[in-house]
């Protein structure tokens, strides 16, 4: 059982770290004026900070102990909890997967597992469906708009 407010809490260190790195990576870019007018970090150097003033308010919200929605005792049960774990887990698998096996083969994989494995779609069919969206995703990116996705480890080593 996960408690709202250590999803508050969680919450709002993440979307701390995020605006960091944005804030962190506009400086970089450089901000302020420069002859050529306004530099090209200024605008994401203050969309970082308004996240990270927003997420500290947030932070300090959850940490005080108010009477507010962050008191309830759970948020997340294990039910919801497995289900959230449905989603991320093949989601965070098909990212890392990628680079390995490029795009087109991720994606197959991706769509059969979510298909087939939880038994939503019978195997041939989700077969079909992986085969399709492999092949949709060649012929809108690769023929269509000529972009390349990534080909990955695997196509590589295959020499494509």
């Amino acid at each position: 059982m996960i408690s709202r407010r250590a999803l508050e809490l969680a919450t709002a260190i993440l979307t701390s770290a995020f605006g960091v790195a944005v804030v962190v990576q506009s400086l970089d870019n450089g901000i302020g004026w420069s002859s050529a007018g306004v530099d090209a970090g200024t605008f994401p150097f203050l969309t970082g900070t308004i996240i990270v003033l927003g997420s500290l308010y947030n932070l300090v919200r959850g940490v005080l102990p108010v009477a507010s929605l962050a008191n309830v005792p759970i948020a997340i049960t294990s039910i919801e909890l497995r289900r959230l774990a449905g989603l991320f887990v093949p989601a965070a698998i098909f990212v890392a997967a990628i680079p390995l096996a490029g795009m087109y083969v991720a994606s197959a994989l991706y769509v059969f597992a979510v298909l087939a494995i939880p038994r939503h779609q019978s195997v041939p069919r989700a077969l079909g469906m992986a085969a399709a969206t492999a092949l949709a995703l060649y012929v809108v990116f690769e023929r269509a708009f000529q972009v390349s996705l990534p080909h990955g480890a695997l196509a590589a080593a295959l020499g494509f």
